[in-house]
This record gives structure tokens, C-alpha cells and sequence, in this order.
């Protein structure tokens, strides 16, 4: 049962660390918000003081993310890849229906150099989530601010399968040679 009386301060902050990092799926700041008794825009605050200690959270389209030390067993690799914007469907559905979490896309920026977004997608509902909330809200992808270009951190349990979904992205067209 959750306790209905408004979170002060670090009081609070201390609790919606607790809530993310014992939760099995993303916390949204609208469900934080209302366990706390406060405003969304003072749990996005409190997310920004706790990523400034350092404490590994993570935004992602589905909520926030305590993101600990990566997970044990657990291979990364980073694929650099090349598509338009129509495309981004396809690519996100082929990388996770081979079991990849596909959990950041970065790119180089002229002005800004290197930019990342997390995107922490492994299913199919969790890309669909994802790309519906790019259409809904009208954003752009990262990867339009370089004609396309764009690396992507992906995790599996194996290398395996991490060298099956880069063959993948070869034969699609997406990986960048």
C-alpha cells in the first residue's frame, strides 16, 4: 500500500530511488509524481539531482530506469548504422527480435559533438512504444540531424547473438561500412 501523504525533500528523493531501483520495468515521472504526492516537473527536478550525484538513472520513452552495473552475463557492442528516418521501424524490430536491447542511439553533432540518447527497447512492444511516442509528439530522430548516420549500443546475452544481429544489419542495408 502506498503511503498517501506528500515526500519532502530528500525524504523524497531517497524514496524515488528506492521505487526505481526496485522496480522490474520503468517508472514513469507521472507515476513517481503521484507516489510522492507532488508534481511531475518536481520529480523531474529530483531526477536531475540524483543524476547529478552520479546515481545511474536513466530517461527512457517508457520512464525512468535505474540502470546498476550492467548486468552479469550481459555482451555490448557498438554498431554504426546508416538509414532514413522511415526505416527506424525496421531496424528497431530486427535488432529486437533477435533478443537485442537496443539501449542508446548517438550521433556526432557538428556543434555539440557527441549526442545520446537512450532508448532501452527489447521487444517488439517496447520499439512500437517507442516509435508511437516519436510520432505523437512530433520529435525528430537524432539521427536527421546527420543525414541518417548513427551508432547504436546493443546488449545480449551472447556475443552470439550480438554478431547475428550485425549480419542482420548488413544484409538489411543498415550497417554502415
Amino acid at each position: 500500500m502506498i503511503d498517501k501523504r506528500k515526500l519532502i525533500g530528500e525524504n523524497r528523493r531517497e524514496q524515488i530511488l528506492h521505487w526505481l531501483q526496485s522496480s522490474q520495468n520503468p517508472l514513469t515521472g507521472s507515476e513517481l509524481a503521484e507516489r510522492a504526492q507532488v508534481s511531475r516537473q518536481v520529480v523531474v527536478g529530483d531526477i536531475t539531482l540524483l543524476k547529478a550525484r552520479g546515481i545511474p538513472i536513466v530517461a527512457t520513452s517508457q520512464g525512468y530506469v535505474y540502470m546498476d552495473s550492467p548486468q552479469s552475463g550481459q555482451v555490448e557492442r557498438i554498431v554504426a548504422c546508416s538509414h532514413p528516418p522511415g526505416q527506424t521501424r525496421e531496424e528497431l524490430l530486427l535488432l529486437v527480435d533477435l533478443g537485442v536491447l537496443v539501449k542508446d542511439v548517438k550521433i556526432e553533432h557538428p556543434v555539440y559533438g557527441d549526442l545520446t540518447a537512450s532508448i532501452m527497447v527489447s521487444n517488439r512492444k517496447e520499439a512500437m512504444q517507442f516509435l508511437d511516442k516519436i510520432n505523437q509528439t512530433g520529435a525528430a530522430y537524432l539521427s536527421e540531424l546527420t543525414e541518417g548516420v548513427h551508432l547504436h549500443t546493443l546488449s545480449a546475452k551472447e556475443a552470439a547473438v550480438l554478431d547475428e544481429a550485425e549480419q542482420a544489419l548488413r544484409e538489411a542495408g543498415f550497417l554502415l561500412q
